[in-house]
């Protein structure tokens, strides 16, 4: 079929414009039967000319008053030019010669919308939903999730497209738009009862079995979803989505191997994409392979530089294998794109003090109490920070801060007992030990971490003792 039907004979519609014309003008009693009236119109609408397609709307309707589709064209042309009240006017006149025409309902649909009225646009198309069947009647159903959607009724949009794989278990575009809507409705125990159905009676539509895979993985039924998408991509080995899920669920399930298998799948179906060499690099920094995750991450950096966590994972990469100097320069790279990132700061921190690069670690430890003043995480590294690098009446003044902003954390009670062991202040220190420990023992941990030596303080032994004693750590 042929793009441009007026264009099949040049000749023959430079010769209809010509009659139209003259009607037009009232020359020669021209006449033209309906069909060459709506070629014209057609015409001038491709043309971008509405107001010529609305002239000629209204001498062909002129002629032809009982015509609904002269009206319903006239009715399409006032919703493009925005004349909404006039085009519902229109449709009015077409509804009285008759009803049979779905577009009369869609462009309706379209006038109220326009006009935010989604209550009359669902009450129409309801109506209209008991006189049509077969194609009508699901393309009335698209019609009515899409108003449903604009609108913000996300359950009814899941309905419409489940009303229409009941009555056509095949439906491709509804199969597409099911599965993104289960997901966002949490719908996912009725989605697979309906595509265990489409599957009953169609055992080969991948699509079907690809949404019941989506379904099991909404559930974290991982197992059963991979079984899923495994019939989807022998059903079509060429179905990239599939692998993608597969992928995920694997990861889920920390099998890091199976995912790295699915996921490179991906890449050799489709165009390479940073989340999927981002979720390769993942896998691999769980198996800890640092050299191939950093890989991964770098890859997944050329397809998206401005992406700052890229270069963190990267970072976190380095710190693992105890290269802090390669740590710290993606650590510039992440921070040049985010300054202000709080996780940044913390392992630029932790890369300097292991350097014992003392104070650009508290300048970073600092950033970061700053960004999140609240963080137990940020005052636990620069108090430790501090106390590593003897900076002992600064970790004081640091700790009442910590204390006063945590609400009183028993971790800094600890901390603040073994900064005044440091500073000689042993009286005071046991105070706060005990009081440490009265609150939480299980941290005691964190104390002997920052001094393993304190142990052999007789004071500490013997409160110690004492406490072990009366309760039990």
């Amino acid at each position: 079929m042929k793009e441009n039907p007026y264009r099949e004979d040049r000749e023959d519609f430079r010769e209809l414009l010509k009659q139209y014309e003259n009607l037009r003008f009232g020359r020669n009693n021209s006449f033209l039967d309906e069909e060459s009236f709506e070629k014209i119109i057609d015409y001038y609408d491709e043309q971008e000319n509405i107001s010529k397609a609305l002239e000629a709307c209204g001498l062909a309707i002129a002629q032809y008053p009982y015509s609904s589709a002269l009206l319903i064209k006239k009715s399409d042309l006032l919703l493009a030019s925005q004349q909404y009240e006039k085009a519902l006017k229109v449709l009015e006149q077409a509804e009285l010669l008759g009803k049979g025409d779905i577009n009369l309902y869609i462009l309706k649909t379209d006038a109220y919308l326009a006009l935010d009225q989604p209550q009359k646009a669902v009450e129409l198309l309801e109506e209209a939903l008991l006189s049509f069947g077969g194609n009508e009647k699901i393309e009335l159903l698209f019609e009515l999730a899409d108003v449903y959607d604009d609108y913000e009724e996300f359950d009814k949009v899941f309905d419409c497209l489940k009303m229409i794989l009941d009555e056509d278990l095949n439906n491709e575009e509804a199969l597409y738009k099911i599965c993104f809507w289960t997901d966002f409705t949490g719908r996912s125990e009725e989605s697979i009862k309906l595509h265990q159905k489409i599957i009953d009676n169609y055992p080969y539509n991948e699509l079907a079995w690809f949404n019941l895979g989506a379904a099991y993985q909404g559930l974290k039924l991982y197992e059963k979803s991979i079984d899923a998408y495994l019939y989807a991509v022998t059903i079509d080995e060429k179905f990239d989505y599939a692998y993608r899920n597969i992928g995920d669920a694997y990861i889920r399930l920390r099998k890091y191997k199976e995912a790295i298998e699915a996921l490179e799948k991906v890449l050799e179906l489709s165009k390479p994409e940073d989340v999927i060499y981002e979720a390769i690099g993942h896998c691999y920094d769980r198996l800890k392979n640092f050299a191939q995750a950093r890989f991964h991450y770098r890859k997944a950096s050329h397809f998206n530089p401005g992406d700052s966590k890229l270069f963190y994972k990267m970072a976190c990469t380095y710190y693992n294998e105890g290269q802090w100097e390669s740590a710290i320069k993606q650590l510039d790279s992440a921070l040049k794109i985010h300054r202000l990132q709080p996780e940044y700061s913390s392992l630029m921190g932790e890369c300097k003090m292991n350097l014992n690069q003392y104070k650009e670690a508290i300048q970073a430890f600092s950033t970061v109490v700053r960004i999140r003043p609240r963080s137990q995480a940020g005052w636990e590294a620069l108090i430790r920070c501090l106390y590593k690098a003897a900076y002992f009446e600064e970790a004081i003044d640091q700790l009442q801060a910590a204390l006063r902003l945590t609400d009183g954390k028993p971790l800094f009670l600890f901390y603040k007992s073994i900064v005044l062991f440091a500073m000689g202040k042993s009286k005071e220190a046991i105070i706060y030990l005990e009081r440490a420990m009265e609150k939480a023992p299980k941290l005691l941990k964190k104390f002997v971490e920052l001094n393993p030596s304190i142990l052999q303080n007789q004071q500490v032994v013997d409160l110690l003792a004492k406490y072990k004693r009366n309760k039990t750590i």
